[in-house]
């Protein structure tokens, strides 16, 4: 790791090089080139080759002063190739390369071979690797383009407070608002979706392909908006209305990921102006039913054009009709030109299989696991039969909102981490550093976590106040956020998905069976899961492979 480089391209899935020094390109510290070897012709000074090794001189003249020593001058032309060298071998392949074969070594310096006079002079220089003159920071992002995304994911909020008059009734079954189950229903199965959804077009955009990104969310998309919206119409008892909303929360969410992924973000927020400007009004006077649902359909309608702007509707169409035909030929017997065309395609660049399917459901499943903590945070109380007083709010809108300084912040260490393997000259030194900057990135991020939940706490009408118990169990469930992405971002979404998804489970059969009182079941249940999260993070922080 000592002396070397790992820089990663520009993208959201870009891989990871590794830029070796003098000898990954063959150049050296200037000079003559190896054509300066032995047999040497015209034209050998080259100035993008590696530097000139010395020759074998004439004994110099009686009483004339000793020649100097041939190792001490090679060292002395090699110098700044052999400091930067991380292994002897290195250095071999250089004094290989201008034509020094065993017995001129053997003759002029008096070793046996490449490898012994290499490792003379790797032990002889000291250990010196240069910073390049300009370094890329791929990490490197907008604070205010993050902290956009933040608020864009809390303004949908907004809408249930736009449209509370439509989802006036009895209360649910568990003491719930009205509607609540049947909208929390549709939001979960939309939440897992669009997670998996996003991961598989990420992956393409990281390809290069974004055609193929706009090909998955012009399926998927749809796909998903069907599912929340069965998922809502599954819950009996919800007011009539209640369905309708779920089925709008259902296409916006779908909509919601074609803009986000594609970088729409500006567009987005747009789109969502009606919606909350009429919300800030509807605080401070009593808005008519028809403008209110005249201003969701608005905003609605906005969000979904947007992203059918951004789609290939009418290509997807026609290739969805040429899949569907090619497969009906295929069945009787024949092979059809599409099909064959991809099959042959997929044979002769096995890259353009694109990502597995596969490799897209931990991210659903970690999104599921967090989606269920964070409703839990807020109405874990209530669902095992406490009062309706006792929804925090406040506490699942701050981690929401937080995830904007939270995506900052994980850029902030990846930027973090490429200074530490530049700067670092051991495992161990790597790891100290990397475990330093951890910590100041995330009590970071607690902070601004702690700060959004005191406010909310204080702006929110009648929410209940903020015990050591609430604000422990809050800033848990935002280290279990926080790791859970950096994991993601380390390429170890799997355990972290099932960390997430274990803690879920637990904290649901708690409150099914009435185990323990719920708020101290959450506190433990969020701490153990924080737990397990920072062993994973700490065993990975000192590999260099897992900055990738």
């Amino acid at each position: 790791m000592s002396g070397s480089l790992w820089l990663r391209p520009p993208g959201p899935e870009g891989g990871w090089v590794h830029v070796g020094h003098a000898a990954a390109t063959g150049r050296g510290a200037g000079g003559p080139g190896p054509g300066a070897g032995p047999g040497a012709g015209p034209g050998a000074g080259r100035t993008d080759t590696l530097p000139a090794v010395p020759r074998p001189r004439r004994a110099a003249p009686e009483g004339a002063a000793a020649a100097a020593d041939p190792m001490d001058e090679l060292a002395d032309r090699l110098g700044a190739f052999i400091a930067a060298a991380v292994h002897p071998d290195e250095i071999a392949a250089v004094l290989e390369s201008d034509g020094m074969n065993d017995e001129y070594i053997r003759l002029t310096y008096g070793r046996r071979d490449s490898f012994a006079l290499a490792e003379e002079l790797y032990a002889r220089v000291p250990r010196s690797f240069p910073e390049p003159d300009e370094v890329t920071d791929p990490w490197k992002v907008s604070l205010t383009a993050c902290l956009l995304r933040g608020v864009i994911f809390v303004l949908p909020g907004l809408a249930y407070v736009l449209g509370a008059p439509l989802l006036e009734g009895p209360p649910d079954r568990l003491g719930l608002p009205a509607g609540t189950l049947t909208l929390l229903a549709g939001a979960l199965i939309g939440w897992v979706w669009d997670q998996t959804l996003s991961h598989r077009a990420y992956s393409w955009l990281g390809l290069g392909d974004r055609a193929a990104a706009r090909r998955t969310l012009l399926a998927g998309a749809p796909a998903g908006a069907l599912l929340g919206t069965a998922a809502a119409l599954a819950v009996p008892g919800g007011p009539p209305f209640s369905y309708g909303f779920a089925a709008g929360q259902a296409l916006y969410v779908g909509a919601a990921t074609v803009l986000l992924v594609l970088g729409r973000e500006r567009a987005l927020l747009a789109a969502l102006a009606p919606m909350a400007a009429g919300a800030a009004l509807s605080l401070v006077t009593d808005l008519p039913v028809p403008l209110r649902v005249a201003l969701l359909v608005a905003s609605l309608l906005a969000a979904c054009a947007l992203a059918l702007r951004e789609l290939p509707v009418e290509r997807g169409v026609r290739a969805a009709v040429r899949r569907i035909r090619d497969r009906l030929g295929s069945r009787s017997g024949e092979r059809g030109p599409v099909r064959w065309r991809m099959l042959r395609g997929a044979e002769e660049d096995p890259a353009r299989r694109g990502p597995r399917i596969g490799d897209s459901v931990p991210y659903g499943v970690f999104g599921l696991g967090t989606g269920l903590l964070v409703l839990y945070a807020a109405l874990g109380e209530v669902l095992s039969g406490g009062p309706a007083e006792a929804v925090a709010a406040p506490s699942a809108v701050a981690l929401t909102l937080s995830m904007g300084p939270a995506e900052w912040l994980l850029h902030r260490f990846r930027s973090g981490s490429l200074a530490g393997l530049r700067a670092a000259r051991s495992p161990r030194a790597f790891r100290r550093r990397m475990l330093t900057t951890l910590t100041g990135c995330l009590a970071v991020y607690l902070v601004v976590l702690l700060a959004l939940g005191v406010t909310g706490t204080l702006l929110w009408p009648h929410a209940p106040g903020l015990t050591w118990v609430r604000v422990t169990t809050l800033l848990l469930l935002g280290t279990v956020m926080w790791t859970g992405l950096l994991l993601q971002s380390f390429g170890a979404v799997r355990p972290a998905a099932v960390v997430c998804a274990c803690a879920a489970v637990a904290q649901s059969l708690a409150l099914l069976f009435g185990v323990g009182q719920p708020r101290l079941v959450q506190l433990v249940v969020a701490a153990g899961a924080s737990a397990a999260l920072a062993v994973l993070v700490c065993l990975l922080l000192g590999r260099a492979t897992a900055h990738r």
